[in-house]
């Protein structure tokens, strides 16, 4: 009788980064008096009331907290990029990244409806100041990234009680500021409901590279 184990591997896995940003986290308060400003200067009608959200040019703001926030926030992504890649540090520098950035800020009860975006490669979310956490709902706020690869998988008692990280089903993070989670922009994520007394005020980044030789995408 053969006793080997079995050879067992995950297979399309998808990665999820989260980088602490220490040089970014010190400039949180500046960025929250900063973000906030820009909010109350914009006279624009909302299209919901409880959720602001700049204009993408963000990365390009003069302001020097922006301006280090900016090259923390490279910084975090390339870090994801070369821990899943094979890429020496001669071919990551070579990469010419393309990048826009906004700043959003949910008020209590509010959120960030699901959304993907499919002309970017990696979505960064950095977290510039977060309420408490709410007694009532530990989703209060929680970024939420939506399974879809398993959506046609057959669920019975063996295919519903696999470990992580086979287990069929969503994935919750909670924001914690200095903290970068960076993920596959192709992947539909949400933040749910914020339940505390005070805003969530996050940066949502979209960076997407050209290698050497190549020409790149033109638009959004």
């Amino acid at each position: 009788m053969n006793t080997s184990p079995p050879s067992i591997v995950p297979i399309l896995a998808t990665p999820f980064g989260v980088v602490p940003l220490p040089e970014a986290e010190a400039q949180n308060s500046a960025l929250a008096g900063l973000f906030s400003a820009r909010m109350r200067a914009d006279g624009a009608p909302r299209s919901n009331p409880l959720c602001y959200r700049s204009s993408d040019d963000l990365l390009a703001w003069p302001e020097e907290p922006v301006q280090r926030l900016s090259t923390e926030l490279y910084r975090g992504v390339y870090t994801v990029i070369n821990a899943v890649n094979e890429f020496s540090d001669t071919q990551l520098r070579e990469l010419k990244p393309q990048a826009r950035a906004w700043f959003s800020i949910v008020e209590p009860n509010g959120c960030i409806p699901a959304v993907n975006y499919p002309l970017s490669a990696w979505c960064g979310l950095y977290c510039v100041a977060a309420p408490e956490p709410a007694a009532a709902r530990h989703d209060s706020g929680a970024l939420r990234i939506y399974e879809s690869r398993l959506g046609t998988m057959f669920a019975d008692a063996t295919t519903a009680t696999m470990r992580f990280p086979y287990r069929p089903g969503h994935y919750g993070w909670l924001p914690v500021p200095g903290q970068l989670a960076v993920f596959p922009a192709s992947l539909t994520h949400e933040i749910a409901l914020v339940r505390s007394a005070a805003p969530l005020m996050l940066v949502t980044v979209c960076v997407r590279f050209t290698a050497p030789g190549q020409q790149g995408v033109t638009g959004w």
